[in-house]
């Protein structure tokens, strides 16, 4: 089957990338984003609300995307895992964002006509 065109398929959405739309990939990507110098593994098992197997496999499919990078060490004797988003990840997180509020954007719209059409009915107070 051909992909939608934008014009016939408006509300079809393609850049919603699905690497990063999952939930708690999207949160990871939000916290670097915000910390542009990284974050260390356990921050963002405690910002993610993560476990470390699921913050584990996240972080590697985010990698296995060229979105995030990942450096292990060590801080003195300790074992540090320290994460941030590539030039690519960033970029490619910005473009997603656009889409959302695209997203965002229509639902609003949508909802808008749904309320005036209500109001007319008297459905919704005026």
């Amino acid at each position: 089957m051909p992909k939608a065109d934008a014009n016939h398929a408006p509300f079809a959405y393609d850049g919603l990338d699905r690497v990063i739309h999952e939930k708690a990939r999207l949160g990871l990507m939000t916290s670097l984003m915000a910390h542009p110098k990284g974050l260390a593994f356990a921050d963002l098992k405690q910002l993610c609300g993560l476990t470390d197997g699921n913050l584990s496999r996240h972080l590697q499919v985010l990698q296995e995307a060229g979105l995030v990078e990942v450096t292990k060490g060590y801080e003195g004797n300790r074992p540090h895992t320290s994460c941030r988003l590539t030039k690519a990840g960033r970029r490619r997180f910005l473009d997603y964002l656009a889409v959302l509020e695209g997203l965002v954007r229509d639902a609003a719209k949508a909802a808008g006509k749904e309320a005036s059409t209500l109001s007319r009915l008297g459905i919704l107070p005026t």
